[in-house]
Parts: structure tokens; sequence; C-alpha cells
């Protein structure tokens, strides 16, 4: 039978438009357009903060058959601006499922768009890079090809702007819930542990989790947090989160906060994604805005010291440059997929950080150790 008359529009700024139905929210978004492969966990890549200011297109077609459930939040609220699927989202078949994808979606006010071509436009992210889009729905199909194009093109794009700061947290916290287990879900952790302010340039839920999980007693402060806010807890560690955006734009109260860390304390420090960028810019490295990012949970990564290859979840549209890491900053993990550098530590330093999310979520769970890892640096301190 023939498909209704089209109710969403996704238009590139090439002019270069693609009609399908649309669900969740009505109305109009400009962003950044990425793909993601992961092949679950679409709600867990929707509350990513890390995807502030982008809209995401699933590889995989069957998006939104699970429903969605409270217990999937990596925050409270979306931040990825919309979603692209190649079928339309179909009633939810799953015994955890509270609510169907379009109706959460609405309610959070995010476009989604189904009935793409989405291999059609991952090649084209892939060969020209993440473009700049305007997504729309109307449920009458009435669309400004023009116009649309237009927004697309007047976006300003991820570099040079500071997202992090948007999506951070306005107050301090402490975080004590634990990883998920069968049967209890989510247990509290009690006891003494070792102190950690974690800087939240968007962090996940689960990132909390596991450094809970790794005997961690959390506290959360914003992303503007100086050096004597943080020092002011007496810390045992330093954890810097993940976050959106461009490094080099966040990096101007960040970096003077890192380096003032590591010129006052022997702390251990330790971050991912957006962190882990943050303290290369602060050893003295550059980072650069890649072709189109990764972004998925199936990307091989080596560590160079023991040639051990993890299945890692990742989602990041910049990197640090390799070949920029001064003297007494080594590289430590690669990406099998182009090369591109995915960890860096200080050389007799307890001083590290990774590109790639070892709390998964979505994702495989081989590099959960590093909190681990984290916790017995703070513990070879004496703390």
């Amino acid at each position: 039978m023939p498909r209704p008359k089209p109710t969403a529009c996704l238009a590139l700024a090439d002019g270069t438009v693609f009609h399908g139905m649309g669900f969740g929210a009505t109305g109009q978004v400009t962003a950044e357009l990425v793909f993601n492969t992961a092949m679950t966990g679409y709600q867990e890549i929707m509350t990513d903060p890390s995807y502030a200011g982008q809209i995401v297109t699933f590889t995989f077609p069957h998006i939104g058959n699970t429903g969605t459930t409270p217990d999937d939040d990596e925050t409270a609220a979306p931040f990825a601006d919309g979603m692209v699927v190649k079928w339309d989202p179909t009633a939810p078949s799953n015994w955890r499922s509270a609510e169907a994808l379009g109706d959460w979606l609405a309610r959070h006010e995010r476009i989604g768009i189904g009935g793409l071509d989405t291999r059609r436009l991952t090649r084209a992210i892939r060969q020209h890079g993440a473009p700049n889009v305007a997504l729309a729905h109307d449920p009458d199909g009435q669309f400004d090809i023009e116009a649309l194009v237009a927004a697309a093109r007047g976006f300003a794009g991820l570099k040079g702007r500071d997202l992090a700061r948007e999506v951070s947290t306005r107050g301090s916290y402490t975080w004590d819930e634990m990883r998920w287990s069968w049967p209890t879900g989510h247990a509290r952790r009690d006891g003494p542990g070792h102190r950690v302010v974690a800087i939240d340039y968007g962090a996940k839920r689960n990132i909390l989790r596991c450094l809970s999980s790794a005997g961690c007693d959390v506290t959360v402060l914003p992303a503007t947090a100086t050096a004597d806010e943080i020092l002011a807890h007496a810390p045992d560690g330093l954890f810097l989160s993940n976050g959106p955006g461009d490094p080099a734009a966040t990096a101007e109260y960040a970096v003077p906060m890192i380096r003032e860390i590591l010129e006052r304390s022997d702390i251990p420090v330790f971050g991912i994604c957006l962190g882990h960028q943050l303290l290369g810019l602060a050893l003295g490295a550059r980072t650069v805005k890649m072709n189109h990012g990764h972004h998925g949970a199936n990307h091989p990564v080596k560590e160079l010291a023991t040639g051990k290859v993890e299945i890692t979840s990742m989602n990041h549209g910049f990197t640090v440059d390799a070949e920029t890491l001064p003297d007494g900053v080594e590289e430590t993990h690669v990406s099998l997929f182009d090369g591109s550098n995915c960890g860096i530590r200080m050389t007799g330093r307890p001083v590290w950080s990774v590109q790639h999310h070892p709390e998964a979520s979505p994702g495989p769970q081989d590099s959960f150790y590093m909190f681990d890892r984290f916790a017995s640096s703070m513990e070879a301190r004496g703390a």
C-alpha cells in the first residue's frame, strides 16, 4: 500500500532533503547530524548530554520496539535534539516498557522522523562530514523547504561552542547509587570510601554509578568549579566527566582549574571523553574536530602497553591530536578504526584519561576495570 503523506522533513545545509513520517514532538529544530551504530540503548543515547546540539541517525533499523523506561535514563531528560530512524517505531513489546518512544519524545519536546534511507544518510555523513540540518515535524505535512535549508545553513555548528556549561549541574550534590544488578537493581553504597570530586561537564548517571561501585564517595560539582572549590572537599581523587561541545571553548575555564589542581595537589586524576580532551589541553596538547566523529557501541580500542583490544562505547566529535602531546605525556590507547587517540597519561603520576566510555550504557563492559584502577591509584596514595 502507498505510504501516507509525509509529516516530517530533514533538510541538510547542502540542499538535500529527506521526507518521512514524524513522531514525538511537533515543530522545528536545527542541529548537527551524526550517526550512531549501536544496536541497543537508544534511550541512553538520547539522554546522554554529550549529544547536546546534535540529532542522531540510528543505523540499526528497529528503534523504539522496546519502548522507554525511567531506569534507562542517563539524565532527567533527553539532550539530543532529535532522532532519525529507518522504520517508524512500533508499539513497544517489552516487560520493562513504561511509555512508548513517541510519547516519551513528545513529553520531552524532541522530534523524531522515520521512514528515511538511513544507510544513504550515513554514507553521506561519512563521506562529507557531519552536516548541519533542520528537522521539522508537522502533522499536516506543510513545509517551507527553502526556509528549512536556510535554517540548516544558518546553524552555527558545534565548533567554538561551550555546551558543557549549559548541560552541567547548577549546584553540588552527592551520589551513592551503584551499578544495576539482579535482583536488587540499583543498590546504595554505604560505609567510608575514597572521596572523589566529579566535575560535571555533562556526566552520565552510569559513570557516577561505576565510581560508587568502585568504592568512591562521590561529590559532583558544576563544570565551572574552581580549584579552591574542589580542594575544599579534601578529595582523594578528581574525576573529569564526559560532555558536549568544543573542548577548546570549555577549556577557557576548565584548563586553568585542571592545571592548578596538578600544581597544588598530587591526587589521582581520571577523565573520560570531554574530560579526556580537557586533560589533554591542560597538559599542552591540541584538539581537532573530526570529520564525522565516533558514535557507537562497537569501537575497538587498543591499549598500547599490553596490546589488549577492548570493544568500547564511544560518542565524540573532537579528538586529542596525539602528534601534539608534550614530553612527560604519553599515548596509551588508540582507535583501531582510524588510529585516532583514545587515551593519555602523565609519566610518573596517576593522571590519565580515555576517549571512550568505560561505563558503557549502552555498550560492552570491557572497560569497567578502569574505575577500579582509579580506586587503586587512590589506595596506593594511602587514601
